[in-house]
């Protein structure tokens, strides 16, 4: 890598990394003012606070594709409006070649992105589901507006907080006979994951049957079923904060038992795809400097570069959907923005050089 290349990746980079910082604590600082509407005797301000400080990762993840591109036209319009892009082409350096020294950081990011929404995201994000949950004292409670729910056969699941360890709170099992009607209803406060089944603590049982209802108590009961903590825990998380390499046999799984599926594999294909998307963006970035919108001024560039951004988002959660209600293939739904970004980026790229 010359000297110049080092300069150049160095002022994207740094751009770059400037514009995630911004994007990332906007988000949080929304996040925060949300999280006000929670708060109670029991979820203080302070359980607010470490709630989305440990949300930060799925947030940094998130928003690398858009950081690349508002950050590589903020790096290039800098090199642009002092004329020293101008100077670098004259003296023979080709756009191919500028074109790979402006990706070159902006994979690196992407590498980092993703080994942060692989390895500190999934652990992060399940930690700050459990805080919240037991900070607001939902194991009492199967109705609000948290918790998990899951399905073992006949049996429907819901678990109000998941903790790493195998540990949950919150316990409801809802048991239905063939023609859907209820034949029996459990609630534990505590369950512990322990030799491939489940220890219930302070368990209240009820039987149903045509004519009557039969409520006993227990201190403690064996749960034993095909639901593991780690699938309890793949639930708790949002989606985009999951590993990449769990997502698909989770899809799997949850096809077996009749479930939706799709919105997984939807977001197995983002994430698998995101260096992808982070490339054609950058791409994209690139037509405003060198492709027939170079005359405008650095900021109209950044301006028009978060519209695109907003637009590509847009584009992501509308085929999402679309692949769930028409059966499209998930991979065409991720690949489908991506995709437009790489036409319309060389095409710019190419059309006055």
């Amino acid at each position: 890598m010359g000297r110049f290349d080092r300069y150049l990746a160095g002022s994207v980079l740094g751009a770059t990394v400037g514009v995630l910082a911004v994007l990332v604590g906007l988000d949080a600082l929304s996040s925060v003012i949300d999280e006000l509407d929670d708060l109670s005797p029991d979820y203080s301000f302070t359980d607010a606070l470490i709630y989305v400080a440990f949300t930060l990762p799925r947030r940094l993840h998130e928003y690398v594709p858009f950081a690349a591109l508002i950050g590589a036209l903020v790096g290039l319009g800098r090199l642009a409006a002092t004329s020293e892009l101008t100077v670098v082409r004259a003296a023979g350096r080709s756009l191919p070649q500028l074109a790979l020294a402006t990706l070159r950081p902006a994979l690196v990011l992407a590498v980092l992105g993703f080994l942060v929404g692989e390895f500190v995201s999934p652990v992060a994000e399940q930690y700050a589901v459990s805080h919240k949950a037991l900070a607001q004292g939902s194991q009492s409670s199967f109705t609000g507006r948290g918790g998990v729910w899951n399905r073992d056969g006949d049996t429907f699941i819901h678990v109000s907080a998941v903790e790493r360890g195998g540990i949950i709170h919150g316990v409801q099992l809802l048991t239905f006979d063939a023609e859907r009607r209820l034949t029996r209803s459990l609630r534990a406060e505590r369950g512990t994951y322990q030799g491939g089944q489940w220890l219930l603590e302070k368990v209240s049982r009820t039987e149903l049957t045509q004519d009557r209802a039969v409520t006993d108590a227990l201190i403690q009961q064996v749960w034993k079923t095909e639901v593991t903590p780690q699938l309890l825990a793949l639930e708790a998380v949002a989606l985009d904060s999951l590993p990449t390499l769990q997502l698909w046999p989770y899809a799997q799984y949850l096809r077996k038992q009749g479930l939706m599926y799709r919105d997984v594999e939807l977001a197995f294909w983002r994430k698998v795809l995101q260096p992808l998307a982070v490339a054609g963006l950058v791409l994209v970035a690139m037509s405003f400097i060198f492709g027939p919108l170079r005359e405008g001024s650095l900021g109209a560039r950044i301006f028009t570069g978060v519209i695109i951004g907003v637009v590509f988002r847009i584009s992501q959660d509308f085929f999402g959907p679309a692949s769930l209600i028409f059966g499209l293939p998930a991979i065409l739904a991720a690949a489908a923005p991506i995709g437009v970004c790489w036409i319309a980026g060389g095409w710019l790229l190419t059309r006055d050089n």
